[in-house]
């Protein structure tokens, strides 16, 4: 069983930056993939990036590309997500999960969600 905590959510302008942190609860975080989503106002949750249990593998979604990086400390069970040249497209509740399948980008893959946390761009 894995609890996820997002924090770091906020309103920032276009061209800014904002770092998401995920706190996670249980002892087998290093044997998850964890990834981060995100569900813009009136549209489907979408993946935007995973980092593999192992540490060694990162995806990411093409709009991420370029602009986001993730990141996992495994000692202190947390994943992180920066976010650079935010977009006003970029708006969106953002998800930290977790999955036992391996490096993916399908959210039916991920057993455990976090509440997630608002990050909003203004143009």
């Amino acid at each position: 069983q894995v609890q996820l905590v997002e924090s770091g959510g906020g309103l920032v302008q276009t061209g800014g930056s904002v770092r998401l942190s995920c706190a996670a609860s249980g002892r087998t975080f290093s044997s998850y993939t964890m990834g981060w989503f995100r569900q813009p106002p009136g549209k489907e949750r979408e993946f935007v990036a995973a980092f593999s249990w192992d540490g060694v593998s990162t995806r990411y979604a093409d709009s991420a590309k370029g602009r986001f990086t993730i990141s996992r400390d495994n000692a202190k069970n947390m994943v992180y997500l920066q976010m650079n040249s935010l977009k006003p497209e970029d708006t969106a509740v953002y998800y930290c999960a977790a999955t036992g399948y391996g490096l993916t980008d399908r959210s039916g893959l991920y057993d455990y969600w976090g509440q997630g946390t608002q990050v909003t761009v203004s143009s």
